[in-house]
């Protein structure tokens, strides 16, 4: 099977990369914006401008079985474009569009789309998760744009009969991740105090390694085509939980202060902040039972497990 992987060089295109590469009998082609460095042994390499309607994606989807689609304006913090759900969508949206036409186009048979638990909403209530059939609900111009380039894909399916498979995983984490858990493990590294200890809410994440399984097994599994999957490690953790296993991992103690949610809220509705800290405390589950079901998929890799992966790399970034 020849599979080309879109994304190679960000944090999650780089473990899918490493698991095509560790599959026998796969051909892997990676399109990239940045030639990098260094790519492993066999892997073929073409150099795309940009994610837009202009790109020409003939020489990349040659002889291509599979697209797995993992490049995307990436959700930010900080958002500074003047119209952020335009730019979401010229490169989410439509550019995804423009490049699935064109697989058909080349002969390929199946596309895998990377998209985000965004699509279903922000928040869920302890003990009712997203589930696969859970109403999209998306509550910014990042998880808008997923929703929008899923449908589009879908419409192209109805069309084509292009095989269609969809995944939206939570917050992924492992070696190189960035952004919040990044600074988590800074912080608990530091030993700051963290007012986390009086958290109860429940949080699903996928490591990285899982993430990657699971986008292998969709790229050919039968029953795949036409679904979308949630995924995660199948193991909720509450945010103080989460303090407390990646200090273990760290070898570190962690200091956590019972401070009260209510109080944690009025802080950050103070500072304007109420969004971040609200992603502290709220839950956000998601039912992997259907993924189980269907494709016959376990996480190959425990949380415990993968937090012990992720440590090392962050003490070595840090020269600790």
């Amino acid at each position: 099977m020849n599979v080309l992987l879109t994304g190679a060089t960000g944090f999650v295109g780089r473990g899918v990369l490493a698991r095509l590469c560790a599959e026998p009998g796969l051909r892997t082609r990676v399109a990239v914006r940045r030639m990098p460095e260094e790519l492993p042994a066999g892997v073929d390499c073409v150099r795309i401008e940009r994610l837009s309607i202009d790109q020409d994606w003939g020489d990349a989807l040659k002889d291509i079985d599979v697209v797995i689609h993992a490049a995307a304006r990436v959700h930010v913090m900080e958002e500074r474009a003047a119209d952020p759900l335009a730019e979401f969508r010229a490169a989410n949206v439509e550019a995804t569009r423009h490049l699935a036409r064109q697989a058909v186009a080349a002969g390929v048979k199946r596309f895998v789309y990377l998209s985000s638990i965004k699509v279903n909403g922000e928040e869920t209530e302890p003990g009712h998760p997203y589930r696969a059939d859970s109403p999209a609900q998306p509550r910014d111009p990042y998880g808008q744009s997923k929703l929008e380039a899923e449908r589009a894909l879908f419409d192209i399916a109805g069309e084509t009969g292009l095989e269609v498979v969809v995944v939206r995983p939570p917050l992924v984490y492992g070696p190189g991740v960035k952004a919040n858990f990044a600074s988590l493990m800074g912080a608990l590294q530091r030993r700051l105090p963290l007012p986390f200890a009086a958290i109860d809410n429940r949080r699903s994440l996928v490591a990285r390694d899982n993430l990657a399984d699971l986008l292998l097994l969709c790229s050919r599994h039968p029953a795949a085509a036409g679904r979308v999957f949630l995924v995660s490690d199948d193991r909720d953790l509450s945010t103080a939980q989460l303090c407390r296993e990646l200090s273990v991992a760290l070898a570190v103690r962690p200091r956590l202060l019972p401070i009260p949610p209510f109080m944690l809220r009025l802080l950050g509705l103070l500072t304007g902040r109420g969004r971040q800290i609200q992603r502290l405390l709220g839950s956000l589950q998601v039912d992997i039972s259907a993924t189980r079901q269907i494709l016959g998929w376990v996480p190959p890799v425990s949380t415990e497990q993968a937090l012990r992966e992720t440590a090392p790399w962050y003490r070595e970034r840090r020269g600790q």
